[in-house]
């Protein structure tokens, strides 16, 4: 086991692109290029153990995909992934067993990651029977934890998914989640597909779950009131690229990078403070055809002809990591 001081995931220059070209025949014949779609392009950052790191962004930044390289649902296309200092691709090979064992993933749709086919006890002993030697009664006194430790009856096992609420199936994902023990949950918006009451009641579990069992979670939402709620620090997203990551206070409170700020003032002054608000225009461009330099320069109220040519790196700025020109080079407006 390595020193509780080095960080459990490491993600270093990770990229997924995806061929989305049209046929080999039709490229040939009509003379088409290939196309590739840079979900992810050099996304770079770390987790702690017993840390909640949240990634938000617009839909189609590539949060969805980051979450599924690092469960290893992707190859990487360049980059590496490291959990606990072993490499993501060791998950496929026998050596990866006990890998895969100490990350599983919490899905968005509650209605479509469970079987309907199967009785609630047999989803959540799945994993069991995968990765354990346990007898069945053995299983089965495991499954009865499990729906105990998320707010459930162990007779809800004999039961099928359609017999349950999204909220209720939402802990029946989270229980099957946590049958092997797991270190590091990746939770793909877990809460989206539920109603707001019933999303306190999710995150409220998954809050005392992760400090009851030294849980470390990638948390991934587009609703910024559920990132500051659970989160200890926070990625922003914007096509495929991180922009900024900061601690949540830090974040919150002085956001350093145009488009943290824009997602920001997009949530509703309910104090009635008159919070300043920061004007961007245009919609998230094309990821086929992203802009030059940095991707976020045509909607960016302060870009200068260098934004346009030089995509700026991720840089530390007072604990907070942003890749802003501006901020790297102290701009004044």
């Amino acid at each position: 086991m390595a020193n509780d001081a080095t960080p459990l995931v490491e993600v270093k220059d990770a990229a997924r692109w995806f061929d989305v070209s049209a046929p080999w025949l039709e490229r040939v014949l009509s003379g088409k290029p290939r196309i590739m779609l840079r979900a992810v392009e050099g996304v770079s950052f770390t987790i702690n153990r017993g840390e909640t790191l949240a990634l938000v962004g617009e839909s189609g930044c590539g949060k969805s995909t980051v979450a599924r390289l690092l469960v290893g649902l992707y190859p990487l296309t360049r980059g590496e992934i490291n959990i606990d200092g072993q490499p993501i691709q060791t998950l496929k090979g026998p050596q990866g067993t006990q890998l895969r064992r100490r990350l599983q993933m919490i899905f968005q749709d509650p209605f479509a990651s469970l079987n309907p086919r199967w009785r609630v006890g047999r989803i959540i002993a799945e994993p069991l029977r995968a990765h354990t030697q346990m007898t069945k009664p053995e299983q089965q006194q495991r499954v009865d934890e499990l729906l105990l430790q998320v707010g459930l009856d162990p007779a809800d096992k004999q039961r099928y998914p359609h017999q349950f609420s999204g909220g209720q199936r939402q802990r029946i994902s989270i229980a099957r989640a946590l049958a092997v023990r797991p270190e590091f949950l990746v939770c793909d918006e877990p809460t989206s597909a539920l109603d707001v009451s019933v999303q306190a009641q999710v995150l409220n579990i998954m809050k005392d779950l992760q400090r009851d069992l030294g849980l470390t979670y990638l948390f991934i939402s587009h609703n910024l009131a559920v990132v500051h709620h659970v989160a200890d620090r926070v990625g922003v997203m914007y096509l495929g690229r991180i922009v900024e990551i900061a601690q949540r206070a830090e974040l919150f409170e002085r956001p350093r990078h145009p488009y943290t700020k824009m997602l920001l003032s997009a949530i509703p002054d309910m104090d009635g403070q008159g919070a300043s608000r920061t004007p961007v225009a245009g919609e998230v461009p094309n990821p086929l055809n992203p802009p030059s330099g940095c991707t976020f320069h045509p909607r960016c109220p302060i870009a200068r002809e260098r934004c346009k040519e030089v995509a700026p790196l991720l840089s530390e700025d007072g604990g907070t990591q942003v890749a802003c020109h501006a901020v790297s080079e102290r701009w004044t407006p």
